[in-house]
């Protein structure tokens, strides 16, 4: 990720903490959740000169490879826990 997408994703999800830390993410359909989001999300398409479809798709796959990156480095850290028998860690 470049340094601009990681800009990008800390702008939406600090936007997301912001409007949306009292619901339960659980319970809220995912189209409400993303209704919410949806000012941020077109203001900065608007700065990238890109339309919301478009903002939208770049959201989902940085926030989806912000995840995997994230339980990479998991996995990494238990990595000693996860290979010792008597001590078995499962992911999934």
């Amino acid at each position: 990720m470049t340094a601009k997408e990681i800009e990008i994703l800390d702008r939406i999800n600090k936007y997301a903490e912001e409007k949306l830390g009292d619901i339960d993410p659980q319970k809220t359909q995912v189209s409400a959740q993303l209704n919410i989001l949806m000012p941020k999300l077109q203001e900065i398409a608007d700065e990238l000169g890109i339309s919301l479809e478009d903002m939208f798709i770049k959201y989902m796959d940085l926030q989806s490879e912000a995840s995997l990156t994230n339980e990479l480095k998991l996995r990494e850290s238990f990595s000693d826990l996860a290979n010792d028998p008597g001590n078995p860690l499962l992911f999934r």
